[in-house]
């Protein structure tokens, strides 16, 4: 299809036109992760010395604690990587008992880190420069130190508001007692050296090693119930995509127990509601895409788990017949409720990187909640997740909270084909925004034929946990209005709501890559 390259909507960037590209949400990592392609390394390469550098650079998101999930395309398939990480065995619902929903910080929400597994395995399969190369930038700005800018210093700000009374949190983010400032510069040497200890030992350090022994020393000391087996029995696994037809091109998702089949689940509904006849940003177009949101996100709250534990197969949700027949129950003049509860984070960054060779990455890091848990294991600077959290309490719920089990992630990487080729890497961190964002870009791209940047710089709507919405500014008035009329419930959202979108998109000669402006990260490439 051929895509306009007007630029429409307010923003401060410019898409990238080059044979080898990075897009990340911090400049630095996208310079770490571009300096491994002139190193000669491939777009893995690339994507893991960007991530990498991102636990450091930009902690409010993810670190050494995160999980993990990648697309990849290497030049002739697709494959999907899970790095996800099981709670510890000693979990129960037992445990949970004097609890009405899962807690958000302390060690009864850290599962098992599984971010550095997605390092050790994408390099051992695909990688081509040396595993311990790939940590120079990172190991780097943390013994050294990098300058604080504003996006990440207001994030640190809100993290410091909630976080700030846990002592592990305060010894190593709140050194001077506060939140770094604009221009300041912050170092955590203890980060470098356990990135040094990873990199020289490809991981096993973590899971079986001097950091393991202190993760599961911490947890003992602190009524955590991780163990050395919780850690020593991770791996990451190699999975199939899932993928749903929409116009021309197939988009692919990593399964459950990730949130990307929502996505899936509303373009499929779309697909049976011609959206292309409605103009772009009118109150038509908004108030469908995101009643097929809801219809979705009720589904994926009622279904989605670990797959083992999942009661309904992901071809039962994405059956066309099925989702023809719910998409009957949109109605063109009215919001409608329906009974869901969802998830929601602010700690996920997301990159995709590319090579001349044809090979594309699509990969997600996050540690759920901003720092995580709060748990910050002693002399290593390891700040563990707290994707526990995503878990429920009600007992029969196929994403109950139990022993050695994934639970439901809101972290998705997103990768688009056309006829068996690659066409387009890209994904949209921020919690629920994720799916929601995978679908605005889908829509704008391949119905409005938008450009990637200007995709990203559009405008975005919100499906809050309770089906009120948010609109982002820069909608017309008459469709707020509009939207407030046919019974939306439009609510404040916060400052990073609306996520940050990275897209690659493969052209007949190169690609062009789009960086998105509510975050502080860039496109490169050369």
């Amino acid at each position: 299809m051929n895509l306009s390259w007007s630029f429409p909507y307010p923003s401060r960037r410019s898409p990238v036109f080059a044979n080898n590209v990075v897009a990340t949400s911090h400049p630095l990592a996208a310079q770490a992760g571009l300096q491994a392609l002139h190193n000669g390394g491939n777009a893995v390469d690339a994507a893991l010395a960007a991530a990498i550098t991102l636990t450091v650079v930009e902690p409010t998101s993810n670190g050494l604690g995160s999980d993990a999930f990648a697309i990849v395309w290497d030049g002739s398939q697709i494959h999907g990587l899970n790095a996800s990480g099981r709670s510890p065995k000693g979990w129960s619902p037992e445990r949970f008992n004097r609890l009405s929903e899962m807690p958000q910080t302390g060690w009864d929400t850290v599962t098992v880190p599984g971010a550095v597994s997605a390092w050790t395995t994408l390099h051992e399969k695909f990688g081509k420069r040396p595993f311990d190369e790939l940590f120079n930038a990172a190991i780097g700005y943390a013994r050294d130190g990098y300058v604080m800018s504003p996006v990440i210093h207001n994030q640190w700000i809100e993290a410091q508001k909630e976080l700030g009374h846990m002592p592990d949190f305060s010894r190593d983010f709140l050194p001077q007692g506060r939140a770094p400032q604009v221009g300041e510069k912050f170092s955590l040497p203890a980060q470098a050296n356990s990135l040094e200890k990873i990199a020289a030992t490809r991981g096993e350090a973590l899971y079986r090693g001097e950091l393991a022994d202190k993760i599961v020393a911490h947890s003992a000391a602190n009524g955590g119930a991780m163990t050395l087996d919780d850690l020593g029995q991770h791996q990451a696994e190699w999975v199939e995509c899932v993928a749903n037809d929409y116009k021309d091109i197939l988009v692919h998702e990593i399964p459950p127990n990730g949130q990307g089949i929502t996505a899936l689940i509303t373009l499929g509904l779309l697909r049976h509601l011609d959206i292309e006849q409605y103009p772009v940003d009118s109150a038509d177009s908004v108030h469908i895409q995101m009643e097929a949101m809801k219809i979705a996100f009720a589904e994926a709250f009622r279904h989605v788990a670990e797959s083992s534990a999942m009661q309904v197969t992901c071809e039962q949700l994405l059956d066309d017949a099925y989702l023809a027949e719910r998409a009957k129950e949109i109605d063109i003049k009215k919001a409608q409720f329906p009974e869901s509860k969802l998830l929601s984070d602010k700690g996920t960054i997301y990159l995709t990187t590319a090579d001349a060779s044809g090979m594309m990455v699509s990969y997600i890091q996050s540690n759920y909640a901003g720092f995580g848990s709060g748990i910050v294991v002693p002399d290593t600077g390891i700040s563990m997740q707290n994707r526990g959290s995503g878990f429920v309490l009600e007992p029969g719920h196929p994403n109950g909270v139990a022993g050695g089990k994934r639970p439901f992630h809101t972290i998705i990487p997103a990768f688009v084909t056309r006829d068996g080729a690659p066409l387009m890497s890209y994904g949209v961190m921020g919690g629920n925004m994720q799916a929601q964002g995978h679908v605005q870009m889908v829509l704008r791209i391949f119905n409005y034929g938008q450009n990637p940047q200007t995709a990203s710089d559009a405008p975005r709507w919100y499906v809050h946990n309770d089906f009120n919405v948010g609109l982002e500014h820069g909608f017309a008035p008459e469709v707020v209005d509009d939207l407030k009329a046919r019974g939306h419930n439009i609510v404040a959202n916060p400052e990073f709501g609306f996520g940050g979108a990275q897209l690659i998109y493969k052209l007949d000669n190169g690609y062009c890559a789009a960086s998105d402006h509510r975050k502080d990260g860039q496109a490169v490439g050369f």
